[in-house]
């Protein structure tokens, strides 16, 4: 992905590291909202990516959309609509991404970046993190939908009536994340994660993230069903009888993603 100018690559080991590079707070540009879809879209077809790591450089994780670059980018008529449609499918871009999505949340992720968190699978926040909703600063709105996927009812409401922040550490006390550590031991954690879901079959973990994203909506009739639809098919794949082969000869399994 040598054509990304805001959006730094990485790859070892199964484990694909996307991290915001727009100084000096990772604004949502929309340079980096396309490389961001463009880059997800990208992983979703490549085999050798089992899992996505997703942090910012610096010591904001996204302090939200780019207010200066709006200008330029909203000049009239339908630019609007578009520029709407282009941040929606960014959010979207992480939710739908076939691999599961690790946030390695490392300082502020304020509107945008607050979107892009709870658009992840799994959540790890820096001691330095904190989630914010500041529109009603610069009299906007954004990411409330998004933040109801992890806050209870008075808690959003308040975060966005007043600006007020949640730190990482009150995130965790929350439940909202997985852990809350020291800043150094922030990518360690994470890839640690990252590490343990790409040891496992990556047509189970693609299935199963597709599986939750289709039933959080549902009614727990329909959705326990399309789950054991779902459960019928990975069953037929190979990975799944390699994995009950392994189990049964007591050793580590081999898996090819078929």
């Amino acid at each position: 992905m040598n054509d990304l100018t805001q959006l730094e690559y990485r790859f070892q080991d199964h484990v694909a590291t996307l991290t915001l590079n727009a100084p000096p707070v990772n604004a949502l540009t929309r340079t980096l909202n396309d490389e961001l879809t463009l880059a997800l879209d990208r992983i979703s077809e490549m085999d050798e990516v089992r899992v996505v790591i997703l942090t910012g450089a610096g010591k904001v994780f996204c302090a939200g959309a780019d207010l200066k670059g709006r200008a330029s980018v909203i000049k009239g008529p339908g630019d609007l609509p578009a520029h709407s449609r282009r941040t929606r499918e960014c959010f979207h871009a992480i939710r739908e991404c076939a691999k599961p999505v690790v946030c390695a949340i490392n300082g502020a992720a304020l509107g945008s970046g607050l979107a892009m968190v709870a658009s992840s699978d799994i959540l790890i926040a820096s001691e330095k993190a904190s989630l914010g909703l500041p529109e009603v600063d610069v009299g906007l709105l954004g990411g409330c939908r998004h933040a109801m996927r992890l806050f209870g009812h008075s808690r959003l409401r308040r975060m966005m009536l007043t600006g007020m922040r949640v730190p990482g550490a009150e995130l965790y006390r929350l439940g909202i994340v997985e852990a809350c550590t020291a800043p150094e031991e922030l990518m360690t954690t994470a890839m640690e994660i990252a590490t343990a879901i790409a040891s496992k079959s990556p047509v189970s973990t693609r299935m199963g993230k597709h599986t939750l994203n289709v039933i959080e909506d549902m009614s727990l009739r329909d959705g326990y069903r399309y789950e054991q639809d779902m459960t019928a098919q990975i069953g037929k794949t190979a990975d799944a009888k390699e994995a009950q082969l392994a189990f049964a000869e007591k050793r580590a399994p081999v898996f090819t993603g078929r």
